[in-house]
């Protein structure tokens, strides 16, 4: 690679395992001073910063996992279920709480904590991640597979100079993100008001598939690749780990099912503006969607001619206890498609919908526009980090 090193993780930084919650011990949505880090907070954004999403854990339990604590500027990485989700530790969360299911790489040397997420969220590092993941129902990536993903990396000045060119692009993104998060809480903050504080004996209770027609999503056979697709031009084929990078909107995936696969096995297409659910391994991650789609089988579709009706279904479903479906210790195992499909709703009055609509609605299409603009930079800032790391692009005249 001329002037490019070429190293494993292990022989410039450490990686630490995280901590699984004490038995009995439960996440709290209070704010306190110690915020957990979960899997769904990873691969949205660079840096990982506290919001509204997160939760905390109590001043007993922190004692107990005071050790797993994470540093600002840590690397995290997801390793199990979703694997290879990565976000670097913000200034807001530093000394927060991490997950089991994600591992840290700490007192990184002659790498950039920057340059280094940039690598592992391209095609090199996610390939490298892909090679050392094991499972099949439940995928992992082994610590020690961790410690051994190779980096490419060139000088520090040079990492600084490919660093400088993407946080140009990720910084526009962050601005987007933020807004599209105001413009969010604006509505979530309405509903809450309108709907959960507040009570009206108006309103009635049905089985959500007593309002909306539920449908769940497909995999073809994996021993038959000839079905899956990295072509554009193919289905999308919307999985978990789609829907916690995507946004309020979903428009593309990380792969796609040819046509043949959508006939062959029957794959439900899912219509434009359809609200989705996740139910299996990760429970709750909520999406619309920006165009026609599939799914696999672990995402549950609301579709519905009533489309007034989805900023709510929305809000609905981001404050739904989930707790509450399982009927073992363990929720991410024990949701399936029949519990969905009894998920109690609420459904408001035809005068508080209208109200709420017409509040929500050009919220949502703003959000869409803000994403729409988003997701185009992504496209651009994927495209260019290949040619960065494999040094195709002479970026040695850029001053910083």
């Amino acid at each position: 690679m001329g002037r490019w090193n070429e190293a494993k993780i292990k022989e410039f930084a450490e990686v630490k395992g995280g901590k699984r919650l004490p038995k009995g011990k439960k996440l709290v949505k209070e704010p306190n001073t110690h915020p957990y880090i979960k899997i769904k907070d990873l691969g949205k954004t660079k840096y990982l910063q506290l919001n509204s999403d997160y939760e905390y854990v109590d001043d007993e339990t922190q004692q107990s996992i005071a050790r797993y604590i994470v540093n600002e500027g840590d690397i995290l990485i997801s390793v199990v279920g979703t694997i290879g989700l990565i976000g670097i530790v913000g200034n807001t969360l530093d000394k927060a709480n991490q997950t089991e299911n994600c591992d840290k790489i700490i007192n990184i040397r002659n790498v950039l904590p920057e340059y280094l997420y940039y690598y592992l969220i391209s095609k090199f590092g996610q390939d490298e991640i892909k090679k050392g993941t094991v499972g099949a129902v439940q995928p992992k990536l082994p610590l020690k597979n961790v410690q051994d993903i190779s980096v490419l990396y060139p000088s520090i000045e040079e990492q600084e100079r490919i660093v400088k060119i993407l946080g140009v692009i990720d910084e526009k993104i962050e601005i987007n993100d933020a807004i599209n998060n105001n413009l969010e809480q604006q509505v979530l903050t309405l509903y809450r008001n309108k709907f959960v504080d507040t009570v009206n004996n108006e309103r009635q209770i049905c089985r959500v598939d007593e309002y909306f027609d539920i449908s769940i999503g497909k995999t073809p056979p994996r021993k038959e690749p000839q079905w899956f697709s990295k072509n554009p031009q193919d289905v999308t084929w919307v999985s978990i780990s789609d829907m916690g990078t995507c946004g309020l909107y979903i428009s593309s995936s990380s792969e796609q099912l040819t046509k043949a696969a959508i006939d062959r096995y029957n794959v439900k297409v899912v219509p434009d503006n359809t609200v989705l659910l996740s139910f299996k391994l990760t429970v709750g991650r909520i999406a619309i969607t920006n165009g026609e789609m599939s799914t696999n089988e672990a995402i549950a579709h609301f579709k519905t001619n009533k489309k007034e009706i989805n900023e709510y279904l929305y809000c609905y479903l981001k404050y739904f206890n989930y707790q509450t479906m399982g009927s073992t210790s363990s929720i991410a195992t024990a949701v399936n498609s029949k519990i969905i499909k009894s998920m109690k709703f609420i459904i408001p009055t035809d005068e508080e919908l209208k109200e709420f609509h017409n509040f929500a609605e050009p919220i949502f299409a703003k959000i869409k526009v803000n994403q729409i603009e988003k997701d185009n930079l992504t496209t651009l800032r994927d495209t260019l980090l290949p040619k960065l790391i494999l040094g195709e692009l002479d970026i040695s005249n850029i001053n910083l």
